[in-house]
């Protein structure tokens, strides 16, 4: 297979230090040696003109008179001189630099330019960039500290992608101590050319890499850190750390302010975020442990009560439930502790506890079915000590596949036992909060790893939208000027997509607001109809419960007159009238949809009506939303709770809001043109829910529906590319792309694949599909990726995958690679040409405007079958054993037949 593009600049085998120096302190100083001191074992050049050498190392003038190509230049002049160093770089042959220097864009306009000629000067060339103004990278496994951090990381399976170098620096520092081991360390920088989207696609397949810890500024491109994020979150956990919870930052980046677009970001990406810097290593170490809860039930056994309480007040900042043992462990623990304990969880065994005692509680309590994990709390006694109690943990911790946290309250006298379930891989803590926390994380993690496997399509509800009806509505605002909806054309829209919304009606008199309302029938409310005023309850702007035409027309007049007196400026287009919605055990609900700047539309759920602004009671989720995902939005509500049964109450039909939420997911989907919605409120019962009022806005301009989705971080599953095909010899294939659980058709596929087919397919002799590989294959993210299966039927109806067809975008975004599988038993029966037609044209559709594929030279069918299907023989640069083949997508008049 290829060498990955990053492999130069991230594992280079060869380094040139440009500007190395004699002067202590300079970077071109502190980088050599380190380089030097860390024992790099790639070849090493100094570039500097000022000397003929550095402490015995030759040094060259330029990088030119190296006389070889050198994988990766570290950059340590001043910014002015970077430019140039990278042009002859590239000349030269180099693709890969890391910039130390600072004096760029941060500086001011005069930085920029140099920052923008920099950028050109290495784009010309092909030549990527890392930094400027960045710490540089480490590869302890090759030695390297192309760094000018004090130390060099212990090597190890962590890959630390940082946009701060002070903070890379401090988590190096801080990891030695607990000794924890890093495969990279990968300072960005500034950032302006190399994205952590590519970074991430690097590590995902790094085989020296087991988990990722990154930490966060900003995002820039949105829609490629979630492709990668998802993609490296399948293969292994990242835990992210994001900074500027509240900081506002004023520009076209990743408010960070925001932070409830990001956490459903990261649920929607199967990672996890950590709050603290301390909690990094701490996360890492439990996920990584490979113990994962089924939920967030955890029980607390404890030899104090104190500990134990402390637990169970923080469980809830944690997100985390303690959980209701069940009649069966009652009874056990009841056997087994005193009469005084304290039948209930937190189990409390009591200070005087034996190592007996703390066995026979802990075992019925990690066998109950509503339990999820366990902490054990322990304080120093004179019964027990730390390292009996440890190795009582630890014995029954085998016994059981739940995930068991230890907390050691103390120091000295309870070292003993915290070094020995360290050395038996539990986890640690020094406080009962700490360990709840740590398990809320894993509980989180968990959640993000079952939401990641959700692959919702764009139209996920029962209701077939009118589309044409709704791009009519917008085209009728935007032509005449506005970009806001008024409520009877809202109304109208959510309509279009099955979304219930009261009798809406406009009057533009009191004479016909009167007529209106004897038409619909009292009781009514009106509604001021303006788009200067946001908020109606400014002016007063809504009157409700009128139920007869004297009180209509009073409050008309008044309406009117207020407005005039309060905002004497604002266009009023008249009022609404509805019919009044008097539900008896109505819940008031509301539903947004925001554009947000960096992550497009967001959808989000919680408690309505005029206190929703001071409840803040939202949960935020990324369309599209299928039910699954659409229950987990609402159920991180305190609204949530509201739609329960209590007492005389009827529980609220729940179904019906979780239509509504995959109806607005569809409107949100289809019209790219849709920026803001508010359903507010949103009046749910026993019997359905509706929606009486509605602010909706619009782009200035109505875009035809984008079928690439651009406006959405997520793209979904395409369903439109379903469909049944059939062979030239009658046989009825079923063709669509590739979802989550098909692992199992996979898994079944690949291993029925002969040792020649499988080595022609992923040019390795093994057999078997890894759980990393199979799931890198079935979960793709259909925007960068895309796999095409056809499943044939047996005789009882069960279908099995026979071939696959898939492509992935290169760097560039302009082309991709393909790959095409086929099983034994169905080659020769036009199976592989079907699928790559049909991946070619969806490729061609999706912009793509080439298409290349790597084959073995004793592939002769694939080679047979790339030559029909109009593809040219290249050498593969980078490895002379392979056949590069390549096919322009640009010519729609070359388009494989449909």
């Amino acid at each position: 297979m290829s060498v990955h593009y990053l492999e130069h600049l991230l594992a280079p085998r060869s380094i040139a230090v440009i500007g190395a120096s004699e002067r202590a302190g300079s970077l071109g100083r502190i980088v050599f040696d380190n380089l030097r001191s860390g024992g790099y074992a790639g070849k090493l050049f100094a570039v500097n003109p000022k000397y003929q050498s550095l402490d015995g190392v030759a040094c060259h003038s330029s990088i030119a008179a190296i006389g070889q190509v050198v994988d990766l230049i570290l950059v340590t002049t001043p910014a002015a001189t970077v430019p140039a160093i990278v042009d002859a770089a590239g000349r030269a042959g180099t693709r890969s630099a890391a910039i130390l220097s600072a004096g760029f864009g941060e500086t001011g306009p005069a930085g920029k330019a140099i920052e923008e000629k920099l950028l050109a000067v290495a784009k010309s060339h092909g030549l990527r960039i890392i930094g400027p103004n960045c710490l540089g990278i480490m590869r302890p496994s090759l030695h390297l500290n192309a760094t000018i951090a004090r130390r060099m990381a212990f090597p190890g399976s962590i890959a630390l992608v940082s946009q701060s170098g002070a903070v890379a620096a401090a988590l190096i520092d801080s990891a030695q101590v607990s000794e924890f081991g890093f495969s990279n360390v990968i300072s960005m920088g500034a950032g302006i050319d190399l994205d952590i989207g590519e970074v991430l696609d690097f590590l995902t397949h790094d085989l020296e890499t087991r988990s990722i810890l990154i930490y966060l500024e900003e995002v820039r491109n949105a829609r490629r850190f979630v492709s990668a994020l998802r993609a490296a979150a399948r293969a292994k956990p990242v835990i992210v750390l994001k900074a500027g919870r509240h900081l506002q930052t004023g520009s076209n980046k990743l408010d960070m302010s925001d932070d409830a677009a990001f956490d459903a970001v990261l649920r929607r990406c199967g990672a996890v975020r950590v709050r603290t810097y301390a909690e990094l290593f701490s996360a890492e170490q439990l996920i990584g442990a490979g113990r994962l809860p089924r939920g967030n039930r955890l029980a607390v056994v404890s030899n104090g009560s104190g500990p134990g309480v402390m637990a169970a007040d923080y469980t809830s900042a944690a997100g985390v439930v303690i959980a209701h043992l069940s009649q069966q462990t009652l009874a056990a623990l009841d056997a087994c502790l005193p009469a005084h304990w304290s039948h209930k969880n937190p189990v409390d065994i009591h200070g005087d506890a034996t190592a007996e005692r703390f066995a026979a509680a802990l075992g019925p309590v990690l066998k109950d079915e509503g339990v999820d994990a366990v902490l054990t709390l322990f304080s120093p006694q004179q019964v027990l000590t730390a390292d009996t109690a440890a190795q009582t943990i630890v014995d029954c911790v085998k016994r059981s596949a739940k995930p068991v946290l230890t907390a050691w309250l103390g120091e000295r006298d309870v070292s003993a036992g915290r070094s020995l379930a360290a050395e038996a891989k539990l986890p640690v803590f020094r406080s009962p909060e700490n360990a709840v926390a740590a398990f809320g994380t894993l509980a989180e993690y968990r959640m993000a790893q079952d939401l990641l496997l959700e692959v919702p399509p764009p139209l996920a509800s029962v209701a077939a939208p009118d589309l044409a009806l709704a791009q009519s509505i917008g085209s009728g605002a935007s032509r005449s000027g506005r970009t806001q909806l008024n409520e009877v054309e809202a109304a109208r829209l959510l309509g279009c997509f099955g979304i219930p919304f009261a009798q809406t009606e406009i009057g533009n008199s009191a004479k016909e607001v009167r007529a209106i309302a004897k038409r619909i029938g009292f009781p009514v409310a009106i509604k001021l109809l303006s788009g200067d005023i946001e908020h109606l309850s400014d002016v007063k702007g809504v009157c409700l419960g009128i139920r007869g035409e004297e009180t209509l027309m009073r409050e008309y007049a008044a309406l009117m007159k207020r407005v005039a007196h309060l905002r004497p400026d604002a266009r009023i287009d008249g009022v609404t009238v509805q019919p009044m919605v008097e539900k008896r055990y109505g819940r008031r609900l509301k539903i947004g949809v925001a554009n947000q700047p960096v992550f497009g539309r967001v959808i989000s759920f919680g408690a309505g009506g005029v206190l929703s602004e001071a409840m803040q009671d939202n949960a935020v989720g990324l369309p599209p939303l299928n039910r699954r995902l659409a229950q987990d939005l609402v159920s991180r509500t305190r609204a949530s709770h509201l739609l329960l049964p209590y007492r005389h109450i009827p529980e609220a039909d729940t179904d019906a809001i979780l239509e509504i939420l995959l109806r607005v997911s569809d409107l949100v989907c289809a019209l790219p043109w849709v920026i803001e919605i508010e359903i507010n409120p949103l009046i749910a019962d026993e019997s359905g829910c509706i929606a009486v009022d509605a602010r909706i806005v619009i782009d200035h301009k109505i875009p035809d529906p984008d079928s690439r989705f651009s406006h959405l971080a997520i793209h979904p599953y395409p369903a439109d590319l379903e469909s049944r095909e059939v062979l030239r010899d009658g046989q009825e294939l079923h063709v669509r792309p590739i979802r989550p659980e098909d692992a199992t058709l996979e898994l079944a596929f690949a291993n029925r694949l002969s040792e020649r087919s499988y080595y022609m397919r992923f040019f390795s002799a093994g057999r078997g599909l890894s759980p990393v590989m199979l799931a890198r294959l079935t979960q793709v993210d259909y925007d960068r990726e895309l796999a095409l299966i056809a499943l044939a039927q047996d005789d009882e109806g069960a279908e099995s995958i026979i071939g696959v067809a898939r492509y992935s975008a290169d760097p560039d975004a302009e082309s991709c690679e393909f790959a095409v599988t086929i099983d034994d038993q169905w080659n020769g029966r036009g199976v592989a040409s079907l699928l790559m037609r049909r991946l070619m044209q969806v490729a061609r559709n999706s912009g793509y405007s080439c298409m290349t594929g790597s084959v073995l030279p004793e592939n002769f069918s694939m080679l047979k079958l790339a030559s029909h299907l109009g593809f040219q023989r290249k050498k593969d640069l980078e490895d002379p054993t392979i056949v590069k083949v390549v096919r322009s997508l640009t010519d729609p008049s070359d388009a494989p037949p449909p």
